[in-house]
């Protein structure tokens, strides 16, 4: 097993509602560490730029509104497999198709407002980490 690190976003629907504590701690029960967190309020242009992978896609303008709306909290997490691991417990991203002991099916309010944002690879995880940390602010 491989000890990887993942970025892990809690969005506005969810700290809107104070779920932080909560889904993190569905993370930290599945063997995933935080290693560096903070919360913060994304710009249209910081949203726009870490989702322009979505630029061309029909939900790109609603999620980037979506992401500003409210404060974000940035996190990363380690742990072994982090990225399958973090990815099981947030659930499909449609929370009607989520499992039911997964974040998404537990606190997702739509499949937009799904509260949780996770890389989809190990690749993707050193971008998105490195668009949010400093090394020196990943503390293991």
């Amino acid at each position: 097993m491989a000890i990887e690190r993942t970025l892990s976003i809690l969005k506005p629907d969810a700290t809107r509602r104070n779920l932080t504590g909560k889904i993190n701690a569905l993370f930290e029960e599945a063997g995933l560490r935080i290693v560096a967190q903070k919360r913060i309020q994304l710009t249209e242009a910081t949203a726009g730029q870490f989702y322009a992978v979505h630029k061309e896609r029909p939900f790109y303008g609603s999620l980037v509104a979506s992401m500003i709306s409210a404060p974000v909290v940035v996190q990363v997490l380690e742990g072994e497999n982090a990225v399958l691991a973090h990815r099981g417990v947030m659930g499909a991203t449609d929370p009607k198709k989520a499992e039911p002991h997964t974040v998404r099916a537990q606190f997702a309010e739509s499949i937009e407002a799904n509260s949780v944002h996770g890389s989809d690879s190990l690749e993707n995880a050193a971008t998105e980490i490195a668009f949010f940390f400093a090394g020196t602010e990943i503390l293991p």
